[in-house]
Parts: structure tokens; sequence; C-alpha cells
């Protein structure tokens, strides 16, 4: 007579924990197709850094293998299929390609989101970066001040600006900056009041490239999840990111030039807004090489997340892009890309409507309402 199997491996062995661990998060997935973009609530599990839906499933395959349990093999396996798209990883690059320079009339252009403007650093360090990225073109974020009460202060640091950027032309708007050694042909009304768009003269022909300057609010506010306000501004906050998408995307429809839309965009893979993003041009971070692009971290050493985005318009040619560290002077990478015009772009159509800013920061306009995004 043989002894019986200890509990764990009975249940092992009929099938047990590792069914029933595949079938929760076979559940959790499930919902997550179903919910994520058209629930509100939703945009909090959503928040979970995207390589989980494919790192989740995969050790849930192995497990199940090692307990020798099809079903909860065949669970996992599903939902690795289906969890893949939201998990933000480009199979692409690993496959390596010949590096090719950037065509004579490619221009430099570098997103990055500061993180409330040298607020908690000291500046010199700040500009000095700044300068040594020696763009030809910076789109930048958050400039402005963090009160940390869900608003922000707007900044007057001007005269350093300029002073350190004398060559550049700069469009203050919104909190955003975009600064440019190519010549300013116009800064263009938006419909997205958290984007600057700014159409640059490219070298030679002087045809037009527009700049769309973005940066999308953040989900929540961080305050305790047990206070009711917690779930207001989420409710709210999802609303407001629903109307800038929604105008951003009909800027971008309605531009008749190439376009480069890049920022910070505060959407991972696995956020419903993907889909939007998917919506206004092609995404460039294939060229990145990088196996799983990452670009924001929560905090020191935790960079799971990939927030920032660069997508360009036909015509618009994106022929490298990298992201570079921005040396503990933001939580936020720099993303920075070479790009070119493939084609004459056609002559706007009549009664384009064309707004000229001035360059102050009066008109970087605060968003209505004390709930809004502390930055990010």
């Amino acid at each position: 007579m043989t002894e019986p199997e200890p509990l764990a491996a009975a249940a092992v062995g009929t099938g047990g924990w590792p069914l029933w661990a595949a079938a929760a998060w076979a559940v959790f997935l499930a919902a997550h197709l179903a919910l994520n973009g058209r629930w509100w609530l939703w945009l909090l599990p959503s928040l979970l850094p995207p390589p989980l839906f494919v790192a989740v499933p995969a050790l849930l395959l192995a497990l199940a293998g090692a307990a020798r349990d099809p079903a909860a093999g065949a669970l996992a396996g599903v939902s690795l299929l289906l969890g893949a798209r939201q998990s933000g990883l480009v199979p692409g690059a690993l496959v390596r390609r010949a590096h090719r320079p950037p065509p004579d009339g490619a221009v430099r252009i570098v997103s990055w989101n500061t993180q409330h403007w040298c607020q908690s650093t000291d500046p010199e360090p700040f500009y000095a970066f700044l300068r040594g990225l020696d763009a030809d073109v910076y789109l930048l974020q958050e400039y402005h001040h963090d009160r940390f009460n869900g608003t922000y202060r707007l900044i007057d640091d001007e005269r350093r600006l300029r002073a350190t950027f004398p060559g550049h032309e700069a469009v203050i708007a919104r909190g955003l900056i975009t600064l440019s050694r190519l010549p300013v042909a116009a800064t263009v009304e938006t419909a997205a009041r958290r984007t600057l768009r700014v159409d640059l003269e490219m070298p030679g022909d002087g045809r037009i490239l527009a700049t769309f300057n973005v940066h999308i609010p953040v989900q929540l506010r961080l305050i305790s999840p047990l206070r009711a306000d917690f779930y207001r501004a989420v409710r709210s906050r999802a609303a407001d990111r629903e109307k800038e998408y929604r105008g951003l995307l009909a800027d971008v429809a309605d531009c008749p030039h190439p376009a480069l839309i890049a920022g910070d965009f505060n959407t991972t893979a696995a956020i419903g807004d993907a889909r939007r993003i998917a919506r206004l041009g092609a995404d460039a971070v294939a060229l990145a090489g990088k196996f799983c692009p990452v670009s924001w971290q929560a905090r020191r050493g935790l960079r799971w997340w990939r927030l920032d985005w660069v997508l360009g318009t036909p015509g618009a040619r994106v022929h490298s892009y990298r992201f570079r560290d921005p040396r503990g002077l933001s939580d936020h990478c720099v993303q920075e890309v070479s790009v070119s015009l493939a084609e004459p772009d056609p002559r706007p159509p009549a009664g384009l409507r064309v707004h000229h800013h001035d360059e102050g920061t009066h008109h970087a306009l605060p968003l209505p309402r004390q709930d809004r995004p502390a930055g990010q």
C-alpha cells in the first residue's frame, strides 16, 4: 500500500492551483480587453506595467508545463497571444538592421517632458543638459511648476531661455515650448487644448513640416484612493483625455502638411487610448531597436512604462529614433529623432485658420477647474 500524496502535489496533479491562476488571469485579461478605453474606472487597472501582459501568462505557461496541466497551459497560451498587443514589446527590434545615416536636409528633433521645468533640480545642469542635446527643434512639455494640489503655476524663464538658445526661435503656449533653429512659418490654433502646433520651414526648398507638441492629461491625482476625490479626479480626467484625443485627431486630420506628433501622451500600449494614437500616425518606436522600449519611471530603477511617443504622418520620414537618459533631471527620457520630408506637400487649402501666438507665457493657458494634472 502506497502512502497518500501530499496535498499540494495532489492539487498540482489534478490541475489545481496552476489552473486556478491561469483562469484568474484569463478573466482579468477578458475584462481588460472588454472595458479598456470604454469605462473610465478601467484607467486604473490599465496602469499596470505593459510587459506584465506577456510576463504573467508566460510564467503561468511554464508553471503549467511543470505541473503537466494541459488545461492551465491552454488558458495561459491563449492569454499570452491575446495579451501580446498590450505589452508594448517590439519583436522586430530583435532583427538587426543595417544603420543608414539620415539624408541631407534631415533635422534633429527632441521631445521631452521636463518634469515641471527644473522645479526640483538646479537650473545650471538643467540648461546645460538642454543645450547639450543640440537639437534643431525642441518640443518641451511642463513649462510650469507643480502646486502639489492637482494644479500648476505658470512660470516666466524666457530671459534665460533666450540667452541659452540665441539661435532658436521660441513659441510658448499652454505650458509647452517649441524651440526651433528652423524658420517658424506659423503657429496654428488647435482644438486640443494641451497641444502646440508650430509649422516649420525645412532646409533646402522651405517646405513645411507641422510639429505637434503634445501633453495629454495624466489619469489620476496622487491622493489616497480611499477618498472620493480620487475617483472624481479619475472620472474627470478620463473625460478630459477623451476630449484631448478627439481634438488632436481632428487637428491632425485637418493639417495639410506632413506632420510630426510627439510628446508625453500619458498612454501606454495597455491603455485604451493607444487605439486613438494609432489613428494619428505611424509609430516610430521600431527604429529605436529596443525589444521593450520604456520612457518613464515611477521612481528611480522602476522604468517599466512607455508614455512618450513620436508619430509621423505621410510625407514625414523618421530615419532614427532613440531614448536618451535624462540624467536625473526628469522622470521621462528624452526622445530624439531625425526627420526629413519625402515629397512636396500640397498647397494649403484656402481659408486655413492660422493664429500667431505672441511668444509670452501669458499664452500658457491653464485648464479650467482645480482638478488638473499635476504633471507627468
